[in-house]
């Protein structure tokens, strides 16, 4: 579900704060002001671009890292049951 795309995605330079939800049981990034708009309303908020900042470090993530991420935010939302 969640992909090492989606965490690429969600660490790229923005000025949206981009989030990282499920909904309809599929992953999306998405800025943070459409969590409150009909198609994303009720989704599941995952971690947002300073999340995963905070997690890695101010550095450039390795692709083992990205690897690494994606891995562990995809058994969470598993876990959940979304």
């Amino acid at each position: 579900m969640i992909t090492e795309e989606h965490v690429r995605d969600l660490l790229r330079p923005r000025d949206d704060e981009p989030v990282l939800v499920v909904v309809s049981g599929r992953a999306r990034v998405i800025p943070a002001s459409d969590l409150d708009t009909g198609d994303f309303r009720g989704a599941l908020e995952v971690a947002s671009a300073k999340d995963l900042e905070r997690r890695i470090g101010t550095g450039s993530p390795s692709d083992q890292d990205i690897t690494t991420l994606a891995g562990v935010l995809n058994t969470t939302v598993a876990e959940l049951g979304a």
